[in-house]
């Protein structure tokens, strides 16, 4: 599957739930250093805080980042992961002190359509540290955050 495939038919509605996922560049595990993983888990927090209700839920991953958003008026899809990818990848590159490509340049995106989707995906996607074998439990991986705690 290519780039634009992954586009085709992408719609952004104001007000939807979105579980985006976008993986690193080779899939590089950047985010296995925890500085680089904080390092984009401030760049979520940053872009929340300037469209409040839009991060529902997300998980910072050593090669991905899944995040459950709920579209806010002003952003578009496309908008939304170029400045989160664009952001990122500054911070990320001064946290390792030099330049290089941090992003694959695709991202997936699904639309939920009921709140129990939206809690399911919000709880699938905090577990995936402990399905990946990389902790025991959800509250021993420090890389994530959710609405409904």
């Amino acid at each position: 599957m290519s780039y634009s495939d992954l586009r085709k038919g992408r719609v952004s509605v104001v007000g939807q739930v979105y579980l985006l996922t976008t993986v690193t560049h080779d899939r590089r595990p950047w985010f296995g250093d925890f500085r680089a993983g904080c390092a984009v888990a401030r760049v979520i927090h940053d872009l929340a805080l300037g469209y409040p209700g839009l991060s529902l839920a997300w998980v910072v991953m050593p090669d991905h980042v899944h995040w459950l958003v709920q579209l806010p008026e002003g952003l578009t899809l496309g908008s939304l992961m170029r400045r989160f990818k664009g952001r990122s990848a500054l911070a990320l590159n001064a946290c390792r002190g030099g330049p290089g490509t941090v992003w694959a340049p695709a991202y997936h995106d699904r639309a939920l359509r009921r709140e129990d989707d939206v809690r399911a995906a919000a709880r699938y996607l905090v577990a995936n540290p402990v399905r990946a074998g990389i902790v025991g439990r959800v509250g021993d991986y420090p890389l994530w955050d959710a609405v409904w705690l």
